[in-house]
């Protein structure tokens, strides 16, 4: 596995210090939402999404020219080395605007196509998750505590969290979720991608996604391996694309959910 140099480890979190910066302004306050008219009936953003992304693409122009950029709000941007930057500014719009905490900053760096480095920040509650060089820890009040997911052999004892089957999934993708719904012990939905982070610290055991983009995938995996944890698609390839996603915390529980989400 590439190593990540602690150089660009300081300049992913000062990237998430500048996003962070400019969100923080906007949460709990009135402000305009826009409705993207994407796949779904109400896919909203705001300023505070733009802004921290416009924010982080400036820091990077400035001392990384030569890197990649993929952002959820402004696209793509090539670079000319094997360096690519996957931003998502909030993820979990929709609990931003309604005053709720469970968003954060997504920040993923890939080296030749892979997730190398993942930051899931939250910048209101002063919460920094990093995924990188086969590590997870949760930096608070300027202290970086290792954390680590927690064993659960048997679905029948598992908490399943996703944010909202209904919303995200097919007729047929919301069937094979109820299956292994149907068998866990405890499921809780919302979240969006701060039930990684709740996975990745050992409170939850398997995350069901879908409908996920690149830029909303690429920093969670890092961050779920780091801890321990596997990240994959329903059918156990890669979660990069983000199409399906299936977390858990025990290779065990992973394949069980996998099975059950197979039929």
């Amino acid at each position: 596995m590439t190593q990540v140099d602690d150089g660009l480890i300081a300049f992913a979190n000062r990237l998430a210090d500048a996003g962070g910066a400019v969100i923080r302004p906007y949460f709990r306050k009135p402000l305009d939402v826009t409705n993207k008219k994407g796949e779904h009936a109400f896919d909203p953003v705001t300023e505070a999404d733009r802004g921290a992304e416009r924010a982080m693409r400036a820091l990077i122009a400035k001392e990384r020219p030569d890197d990649g950029i993929l952002g959820e709000e402004f696209g793509e941007a090539a670079g000319k080395n094997s360096y690519r930057w996957v931003l998502d500014p909030v993820d979990g719009t929709r609990a931003f605007i309604t005053g709720r905490h469970e968003w954060g900053q997504l920040i993923a760096l890939e080296e030749a196509g892979r997730p190398v480095l993942g930051i899931l920040d939250q910048p209101v509650l002063g919460e920094r998750f990093i995924g990188v060089n086969g590590a997870a820890h949760l930096v608070q009040a300027g202290r970086s505590t290792a954390i680590q997911v927690r064993a659960c052999a048997d679905i029948s004892e598992a908490v399943l969290c996703a944010t909202d089957p209904s919303a995200y999934m097919s007729p047929e993708q919301q069937a094979a979720f109820t299956r292994v719904h149907h068998k866990a012990r405890l499921t809780r939905y919302g979240g969006d991608c701060y039930i990684f982070a709740a996975l990745a610290m050992g409170f939850v055991d398997v995350i069901i996604e879908a409908g996920f983009k690149a830029w909303d995938a690429a920093a969670l995996i890092p961050l779920v391996e780091g801890a321990g944890g596997i990240m994959t698609s329903w059918d156990g390839g890669s979660a990069q694309s983000g199409k399906t996603i299936l977390a858990a915390g025990d290779k065990r529980l992973h394949a069980q959910a996998m099975a059950l989400l197979a039929g």
